[in-house]
């Protein structure tokens, strides 16, 4: 069998370990007491190696949720792999069967028609159900308690979509959880389903139409009033993954496309609005006046992805791909159909996040990851090392940085209580101690992302790289659903 690739640097190695932790280690501050609920994050760890050359183990690694639970000052801890159809096939074979990241062409016959979906990019909670998420299959249900696996979830047999987002949002006025399928009737399909659930996770609005080209849209923009599907040329084709290709390759020559819908509006309501060619993927934030929709998103002169080829076989370029914050401003009564751009941050980076209780409405609080950080450059290796809190009305920055040797991952905002103002709580990220082989969870004060730290959860362990998560309060998962 074909054994895991030696990693660049031993931090990010496979661990295959689930564990439980009772009482995580406080090394620094104190828990704060009131904080009552959980904070879980889906982390990427291969059960087993690929027999794909150089396969895109960020993208194509099995999921794992990570789960700390916070109770009167105690934090426990506990990880679960997501047992989907594909890591139950695997366990069984004791060896990996799936192939290249989105391609079925690659597979072992053995598992031809089982769901491909590794569950690894983002983990949420909506209508009593604990949901975890990869944009190219259904989501999977876990028990939040547990983490108990307990399937692909097809929202009771209503789903019409092959695929669903890792990126839904949430209406904080509605209840209403607004998301997308795209790739919907198959690999490399230009098709897009557009759907909205009430706050009881039932289907309540579904609506189709076709991309001017097929391609990534990891996240998309919704306001009060509308949805907006970035179009962005990380395109697809069929020939290329029949071939053994990479399934994405940027195109330099297609422009950026905004598909804007009213909510809950149909087909025949869809306007296009174009741009130059540039690089987009997560949204921090986005709000409409009922004409202007404005969209903040960290935007790039090129392809962030060094994994994915440009399809003119140009190099990748590190400082075009670097993305800087920036508002997309859509002017919905505009007959020439295009969109302005305006930068807000000086510093390159990305997994921007805001206060999540402002979703959908006019906010000016949030947070991101840097590549960049003061003095404007990078320091060597990879990983983001400094988080950023932004005031987006004033432009001012502030900037945490965990020490040497450190990098930090994607922030999430914890509010300080139910009724507090926006922006007022913590922010939650995991920092890789690299040179420690270990892992800390930091709590940090979200107006004062520069000041010590409120509190450090030391981990005798590693976090595997990881993408999305978010924070459940306790009064919520007590409404959770079997």
């Amino acid at each position: 069998m074909v054994g895991f690739p030696t990693p660049k640097d031993p931090f990010d190695a496979p661990m295959r370990v689930e564990a439980d932790l009772r009482g995580v280690q406080v090394t620094q501050g104190e828990v704060p007491e009131h904080l009552a609920g959980t904070y879980y994050k889906c982390v990427i760890d291969r059960q087993w190696p690929s027999f794909i050359e150089n396969d895109l183990e960020l993208f194509n690694g099995d999921g794992m949720i990570i789960a700390f639970r916070f109770d009167g000052g105690r934090v426990d801890f506990k990880s679960r792999y997501v047992r989907t159809p594909r890591f139950v096939a695997e366990e069984a074979a004791g060896r990996a069967l799936f192939g290249a990241y989105r391609n079925p062409f690659t597979d072992d016959p053995s598992v031809a028609g089982v769901s491909r979906g590794v569950a690894n990019t983002n983990v949420f909670f909506h209508g009593g159900k604990l949901y975890v998420a990869k944009e190219d299959s259904p989501p999977v249900i876990m028990d939040p308690v547990t983490l108990e696996t307990l399937g692909e979830y097809d929202f009771e047999g209503t789903l019409t979509s092959a695929t669903s987002t890792a990126h839904p949002k949430f209406d904080p006025v509605t209840g209403e959880m607004v998301f997308f399928g795209y790739a919907a009737k198959g690999e490399t399909t230009r098709d897009i389903v557009y759907y909205e659930a009430d706050r009881d996770g039932r289907l309540i609005h579904e609506t189709w139409f076709q991309a001017p080209y097929s391609s990534m849209v990891h996240d998309f923009a919704v306001t009060q009033n509308f949805v907006v599907f970035p179009i962005i040329p990380l395109r697809s084709e069929l020939e290329w993954i029949e071939k053994g290709e990479s399934h994405f390759k940027w195109d330099p020559h297609e422009p950026v496309h905004l598909g804007v819908l009213p909510r809950k509006g149909t087909a025949a309501d869809l306007r296009w609005f174009t741009g130059s060619n540039r690089f987009a993927s997560h949204i921090m934030g986005a709000y409409d006046d009922g004409r202007f929709i404005h969209i903040d998103t960290p935007v790039g002169a090129a392809n962030y992805f060094p994994w994915f080829p440009d399809v003119t076989g140009a190099p990748y370029d590190p400082e075009r791909a670097k993305g800087y914050l920036s508002r997309w401003t859509v002017d919905t009564q505009d007959a020439t159909r295009g969109f302005t751009e305006f930068r807000l941050c000086r510093f390159a980076g990305e997994f921007p996040r805001m206060d999540d209780r402002q979703e959908t409405l006019p906010y000016s609080w949030g947070v991101m990851a840097l590549l960049d950080g003061p003095g404007g450059h990078s320091r060597p290796g990879g990983g983001f090392r400094w988080l950023s809190g932004i005031d987006l009305d004033s432009g001012r920055q502030q900037i945490y940085w965990p020490g040497e040797d450190s990098t930090v991952g994607e922030p999430v905002f914890v509010p300080g209580a139910s009724d507090a103002p926006p922006g007022h709580g913590y922010v939650f990220v995991i920092v890789g101690r690299r040179a420690e082989m270990r892992s800390d969870l930091v709590i940090l004060d979200a107006q004062r992302l520069d000041a010590e730290p409120v509190c450090t959860l030391s981990l005798p362990m590693r976090i595997r790289m990881g993408l999305h998560g978010n924070w459940v309060g306790a009064d919520e998962l007590a409404g959770r659903t079997d």
